[in-house]
């Protein structure tokens, strides 16, 4: 069982602690437990009910009619699809997910994963709902809410169904453009891998996955002796700076006839300039402009 701060629930929800503190006081709408110091603790009960109470106060319910309502009844308007649209529908999946992975509840998650693709599709899925989701996950990790398992346990099933979706996909023509995509030694964060790998797929374009914790001098092998047209890869972890520049610098010495693109939050952190060869994707609209754009014939 977890337990969290008031501020854990603040960062999680969106809700200030103050107003969290006013609630408790004044509605009843939380009764954490106490440690000896007398701070407030909330375990994952907790945690999932103030979600929902966060979710429905954003969409309008005024905390005096939420206060009135049980615990059953907020849990089960709080995931009510029917009605909801666009972003609203969303943050629902989001919450969904988050509460399956709270309890390690691998029916509950496929089951909200497969009701996603039917309504949405993959691509739209991962974009909408999935990527949301693991940056809620960051924000769990950031206040040392998740336990690794928890993380694993998630992780993997998302993982799972992003390499059913690519072997699901059309094997693109032997002349198409030629990726290479890994992730360097220490990264092991493979979904947005894998992703960009669904992506240049779909669009028409060869990849090689060389997948996660991949030395430069492996790939160096590799392009000596199979033709590459690009490099791809994502840095998520919170690498030394001297080791983040160095490995730029690395890319650009290594393969200076094929282009590099890095994408990942850690690109901001780059000091170094970059090698002519090395492109930075920045935004997320950039890492899906740079898998479509390869092959614009294709919607």
């Amino acid at each position: 069982m977890n337990s969290f701060t008031i501020k854990d629930i603040e960062s999680l929800t969106g809700i200030k602690a103050h107003t969290i503190r006013i609630w408790e006081q004044r509605y009843n709408v939380l009764r954490p437990k106490r440690k000896d110091t007398n701070h407030r603790v909330y375990d994952n009960g907790d945690l999932k009910h103030i979600m929902r109470i966060a979710y429905l106060y954003r969409h309008g319910y005024k905390i005096s009619r939420i206060a009135n309502m049980s615990e059953e009844e907020i849990k089960q308007l709080s995931l009510e699809e029917t009605g909801h649209k666009g972003a609203h529908l969303y943050q629902v999946y989001i919450n969904q997910l988050v509460e399956a992975m709270i309890d390690f509840d691998q029916v509950k998650f496929e089951k909200i994963f497969h009701n996603i693709l039917l309504r949405m599709g993959f691509e739209q899925c991962m974009l909408k709902v999935i990527y949301p989701y693991l940056e809620r996950i960051g924000l769990l990790w950031l206040v040392d809410c998740v336990i690794p398992a928890q993380e694993h346990f998630a992780s993997n099933i998302i993982r799972k169904k992003l390499m059913v979706a690519i072997d699901g996909l059309d094997t693109p023509a032997q002349d198409h453009e030629r990726f290479m995509i890994f992730l360097p030694e220490g990264e092991f964060h493979e979904i947005p891998l894998l992703f960009i790998h669904y992506m240049l797929k779909k669009h028409g374009c060869m990849v090689v996955n060389f997948g996660a914790n991949v030395p430069l001098e492996d790939l160096h092998f590799y392009t000596e002796r199979k033709p590459v047209d690009h490099i791809y890869t994502h840095v998520i972890t919170n690498f030394p700076q001297r080791s983040l520049d160095k490995f730029v610098k690395d890319l650009g010495r290594l393969f200076p006839n094929i282009p590099v693109a890095i994408s990942g939050p850690q690109v901001a952190r780059i000091t170094v300039t970059a090698p002519e060869n090395i492109t930075y994707l920045v935004s997320m609209e950039e890492v899906l402009q740079y898998a479509r754009r390869k092959n614009p014939e294709k919607p």
